[in-house]
């Protein structure tokens, strides 16, 4: 670790609070191909376990929702412009409350807000299949859920993921964060497949049931969480603005922090052409087939994501993980603007799946730097920006490709905006050497 960028108090003992378990000495090594798959210490934690087990269920079930919603949305309305619009309802709430919950998961026992968040959002799955069952077809309505369950979400997800640290030891942070990310993506992949599956044959009201029911699932697992009230010596304090502005200094003075949240910046904003997919499926990749197109396109990402994370064993167990997430952004905006600079369109998904690759690298080594370099006290605030920003990052992408590809083509604004992620990553790292020398 870079000590020079932190500033806390908390000691780094490499032992998990909760778990009783010590990072102690490392392993020896994995023989054969148990060295490439996925490293998979951090589940002989009972209370990890619990936690992870209840995303398998939940990362497919709010998938099902997710479909769900524009789905239904546009049935009613017939207008893919009211199902933009409704996305666009649940951002707003999802940013004010996951930098609010940031701050509320530092002040009180983050195994009892994983309760009331989680029963929150089943409640309010229950309201989705409530309104569908009974046909009264009103987006306002929509709306008003969709933003409830955002808000229920944004303060959830903080909690959740600074939870982490209390029940990992901190050499093995990279591994749980590939087993939880890999688990998510495998969820956006599997979860819309099972709804165009499940919608023709039970309906669209039970996607909604069948996730409220998940739900339950999760409840469950974090009912059995120890519990994991602030650590003793914690300063008393309420959740309001000064906490919040109080999380944004922090990062501000840590370099390290600031760093790996502008590196998902830059990769996300600069780099994720999604916007452009229906255009190049329908121009560039027409002679495939544009429905084929459109649907490969859109799973390269994820699918490369789930195979980088299966195969996490080869770089879980790094410890310069300053350089692991330079080396992955980088990766990524070289990916990117190979994909935009091909014309065949099975040589195009197999760069998106070297994107998504990257990205679960990025993902993975972000996530440690955030649990690691941070103080448990700050940790909630810190995972608060870190869902905004993840949830910000692609939608603030899509407005700027879409411009782009406007003005220049979609291939031009693809391949542009991968070679921008590289260069400027590549000047921030040069310029701010904190996150270079950043190691475990």
């Amino acid at each position: 670790m870079d000590t020079s960028e932190s500033s806390g108090t908390e000691p780094r003992t490499g032992t998990s609070d909760a778990s009783g378990t010590s990072a102690g000495a490392p392993p020896p090594p994995r023989k054969g191909w148990r060295r490439w798959a996925m490293d998979t210490r951090p589940l002989r934690i009972p209370a990890y376990r619990r936690l992870w087990s209840s995303t398998i269920v939940t990362a497919v079930g709010s998938q099902l929702t997710a479909v769900a919603v524009p789905k239904q949305i546009y049935d009613i309305t017939r207008s893919s412009a009211w199902v933009g619009a409704a996305s666009l309802a649940g951002l707003l709430p999802l940013i004010v409350f996951a930098l609010w919950g940031g701050a509320v998961a530092d002040t009180m026992d983050r195994r009892k807000l994983l309760l009331i968040t989680n029963s929150g959002i089943a409640v309010t799955s229950l309201l989705f299949w409530g309104q569908a069952v009974t046909g009264l077809e009103s987006v306002a309505v929509l709306m008003v859920l969709l933003a409830l369950q955002q808000a229920f979400w944004g303060l959830n997800a903080p909690a959740r993921n600074a939870s982490v640290a209390r029940l990992v030891p901190a050499g093995e942070l990279p591994a749980a964060n590939a087993l939880g990310s890999t688990v998510m993506q495998t969820g956006q992949v599997v979860g819309p497949l099972l709804a165009g599956v499940l919608i023709p044959v039970i309906g669209l009201p039970e996607l909604y049931l069948i996730d409220a029911l998940a739900l339950c699932v999760t409840v469950w697992a974090v009912y059995r969480l120890p519990a994991l009230p602030p650590l003793a010596g914690s300063a008393a304090r309420r959740a309001g603005r000064r906490e919040i502005a109080a999380g944004f200094r922090y990062i501000a003075g840590h370099k390290v922090l600031l760093l790996s949240f502008l590196a998902d910046i830059v990769a996300m904003v600069l780099g994720m052409p999604r916007a452009l997919f229906p255009q190049l499926a329908a121009q560039t990749y027409a002679p495939y087939g544009e429905g084929l197109a459109l649907g490969l396109l859109f799973a390269a990402i994820p699918v490369g994501a789930v195979a980088g994370g299966l195969f996490s064993g080869t770089f879980s167990r790094a410890r310069r993980h300053g350089w692991m997430v330079i080396g992955a952004v980088v990766g990524w905006g070289v990916a990117v603007t190979g994909f935009g600079l091909s014309r065949n369109l099975w040589v195009a998904a197999a760069f998106l799946a070297a994107a998504g690759v990257a990205d679960m690298v990025s993902m993975v080594f972000r996530g440690a730097i955030l649990l690691s370099a941070a103080t448990d006290e700050m940790r909630g605030r810190m995972q608060g920006v870190f869902t905004v920003v993840v949830a910000g990052g692609p939608r603030l992408a899509d407005v700027l490709h879409g411009t782009a590809g406007s003005v220049l083509g979609p291939r031009a604004a693809v391949a542009g905006g991968g070679l921008l992620v590289v260069a400027v990553m590549l000047t921030l790292a040069a310029a701010v050497p904190a996150l270079r020398r950043y190691r475990v």
